[in-house]
């Protein structure tokens, strides 16, 4: 059959219940706020296709989420996919598209009990207004709600353990086996360090007249460690301090091999005027190579109405001053905004450092600033899109620099 078929036919056997698991299912994809207008499973599937996370040549999304639900028959009859086949293609890792979290919160969902849901609801009163928890929402609506109050997420969940402990222990068990796979996956992807992306750092920094200290498999506390040593070290001879960090990240923070977090702001942190006076008044440059989140950026067609290459005029910021702010002198470049996916190539690392490496390599030997040269990273990096699945990357730099930062080679 064909495309359109398929999806009809598929849509016409869901009922309302399996809509709302499917929208659940569906959140990193589809925010909530664009789901209240989804009435039935057709009005799903547009806007998944929308978001081109359901294509006529992918549909391991809806594979996905009919094995989530256990419409097997769905995927056997409309999709020639049986349950084996699905069961191997998620073992694999990095082929879910579906977080864990969110198979978890929706296989509790499905074990509770009507008497068990009002005991949820009485049980979070003081969390969340009574008028909020009327007696039509589902387990899956107030989970929203939690999510919404900031009381539930992948790394927030003593509510809902504490919850679950009063209403049923056994839900517990759902909870501890996804923390014991969320831990090894973070920890198993915080091991597989980029190795060409270490060694293209390394010899671009050390090509620039830096001493590189390459650092590798590092615990959350060995880089709080590492960078508190760094603090004490007299700089007083040193021109400027730059570090690196390649690792797996989520909005704010970087994962150590350890799955434990280090907010990206305690890594600034050690190296203010005050904490570290030796560096006062040079620049402190970050580099972070980590996702932020597990959006993925869309394209968006724009219509160029000036040279691509146009820049933008930048003034000297520099002037004579006896005290700086504490906080001077520091650029954190990002490799993705806020909440959002980084990409790598398989051959040649990631592309926010193979790019970022490249420029400077190319146009510190032209005199250009660090700032211009990041400028252009975004740029190409912008041009870049995932095959996969269309998704664009947008690094990030932000500064507090004084003066313009250049990287001369001779």
């Amino acid at each position: 059959m064909d495309f359109s078929t398929c999806l009809y036919n598929i849509g016409e056997q869901l009922d309302s219940d399996e809509l709302a698991s499917l929208k659940f299912l569906s959140l990193e994809h589809i925010p909530q706020r664009k789901q209240e207008s989804i009435t039935d499973a057709w009005m799903l599937f547009q806007r998944l296709q929308e978001n081109r996370v359901l294509e006529e040549g992918n549909l391991s999304f809806l594979k996905e989420l009919l094995f989530r639900i256990s419409r097997l028959d769905l995927l056997a009859a409309c999709l020639s996919t049986s349950r084996e086949e699905m069961e191997q293609q998620l073992g694999t890792p990095g082929k879910a598209q579906i977080s864990t979290y969110r198979v978890m919160l929706l296989q509790i969902a499905e074990d509770v009990t009507s008497q068990e849901l009002k005991n949820f609801k009485f049980l979070l009163h003081r969390e969340i207004p009574k008028c909020k928890l009327d007696d039509s929402m589902s387990l899956l609506d107030i989970f929203i709600e939690m999510e919404k109050r900031v009381i539930l997420g992948k790394e927030k969940l003593d509510t809902l353990k504490s919850i679950c402990e009063q209403v049923n222990r056994s839900l517990l068990l759902k909870i501890s086996d996804y923390e014991a796979l969320h831990g090894e996956e973070r920890m198993r992807l915080g091991q597989s360090p980029d190795a060409s992306s270490n060694e293209t750092l390394e010899g671009t920094f050390t090509e620039l007249h830096f001493e590189t200290v390459p650092c590798r498999n590092f615990t959350a506390q060995t880089i709080c460690d590492m960078l508190q040593h760094y603090q004490g070290v007299d700089h007083g001879d040193r021109d400027c301090f730059i570090c690196c960090v390649l690792s797996h990240g989520n909005s704010g923070i970087v994962y150590g091999t350890d799955g434990q977090e280090v907010p990206i702001s305690e890594l600034t942190s050690y190296f203010t005027g005050s904490k570290c006076p030796s560096l006062a008044g040079k620049p402190k440059v970050f580099f972070i190579q980590a996702c932020q989140g597990e959006k993925c950026q869309k394209a968006v067609c724009v219509e160029s109405d000036s040279d691509e290459n146009e820049a933008y005029l930048h003034e000297d910021l520099a002037f004579p001053c006896k005290a700086i702010p504490d906080e001077a002198d520091f650029l954190l470049g990002m490799a993705t905004v806020d909440s959002c996916v980084s990409y790598r190539d398989p051959t040649k690392g990631t592309w926010y450092i193979q790019t970022l490496c490249k420029s400077l390599r190319r146009r510190c030997p032209q005199g250009d600033d660090v700032l211009t040269i990041l400028t252009e990273v975004n740029f190409e990096v912008g041009k870049k899109i995932n095959p996969k699945n269309m998704g664009k990357q947008m690094p990030q730099p932000t500064f507090s620099l004084r003066k313009k930062l250049f990287f001369p080679i001779d």
